[in-house]
């Protein structure tokens, strides 16, 4: 048991000394992660671990018992997901955000060769789950967008609707995931700011190649 993350046959210490190659970018939905870890990763021959591609994977291997909010996650349907609670409720029943599955994405990193450094990046990433793993305080950030940045970005990559869209009334399914995941992204920002761990705001007055060498300086890539 890894701080109450199930990791068979592992400790701590063993985990994070493992993992010391290991880079991590968080931060709420919306903030441009993935497009950021893609950037690093060619520039720095980085391996990438994308965990929101591992959900469906970590899903199906889950125990159970150990996943309470993810079993009624998956036997709900699409209004009860998003209609039929407030977002604070969603919030706190969502189980990525609960950190559910997190010793999964921990197994898939200590299989992974470790030849050369991982470029691990998602929501999934919760500051109390990752800071216990690392070598180093620089080795994780966490990127922070602002509402409006975070619609624009949605807007921008077509997929605003994409879940919302699903439901009996979309517009309400729509604004309570996105106060959902504004809620979170506040979250996130009391805890790297609790935990003295290395955050960076989002709001679109910076471009891409600004943000990336922001990232890769607090990373230790330049």
């Amino acid at each position: 048991m890894l701080d109450g993350v199930e990791v068979s046959g592992v400790t701590v210490d063993e985990v994070r000394e493992r993992l010391a190659h290991v880079r991590w970018i968080g931060g709420g939905s919306g903030a441009g992660k993935s497009t950021v870890t893609r950037a690093l990763a060619q520039r720095c021959d980085l391996r990438v671990l994308d965990t929101d591609a591992a959900m469906a994977d970590h899903a199906r291997r889950a125990r159970p018992d150990r996943t309470p909010a993810l079993q009624r996650f998956l036997a709900a349907g699409p209004d009860e997901r998003w209609l039929g609670r407030t977002p604070a409720a969603m919030l706190e029943d969502f189980p990525w955000f609960r950190g559910e599955g997190f010793g999964l994405l921990v197994e898939d990193l200590l299989a992974l060769p470790a030849d050369r450094p991982v470029l691990v990046e998602g929501f999934r990433l919760l500051p109390d789950l990752v800071q216990p793993l690392l070598a180093r305080p620089g080795r994780a950030v966490w990127l922070l967008p602002t509402p409006t940045f975070r619609r624009t970005a949605f807007e921008a990559r077509g997929g605003l609707w994409t879940v919302a869209g699903r439901t009996s009334d979309p517009p309400r399914a729509l604004a309570n995931l996105l106060e959902r995941d504004r809620l979170f992204t506040e979250r996130l920002h009391e805890r790297v700011r609790a935990l003295g761990l290395a955050h960076v705001p989002v709001d679109g007055s910076r471009d891409l190649a600004g943000l990336v060498e922001d990232v890769a300086v607090r990373l230790g890539l330049t």
